[in-house]
């Protein structure tokens, strides 16, 4: 599962299995143009530390996400 920023898609956060738990994975992704690939910012174990997260090393919250497609 991933959802990603509704003003331009760049900072993406994903759901990841690891260890037997969830963690949250907050990353940025770079369009082809600059050579794509992607930063991962940090990764979380609650909603409330995904929040802190998204404050700290974005412009962004949580009202800003949509599901990826």
């Amino acid at each position: 599962m991933e959802w990603v920023c509704c003003c331009c898609g760049r900072w993406r956060v994903s759901v990841e299995l690891i260890r037997g738990r969830q963690r949250y994975r907050l990353a940025r992704r770079y369009p082809a143009e600059f050579g794509g690939g992607k930063d991962v910012l940090g990764e979380v174990g609650t909603v409330t530390e995904l929040e802190e997260l998204l404050r700290r090393r974005t412009p962004l919250d949580l009202a800003d996400l949509r599901e990826a497609a």
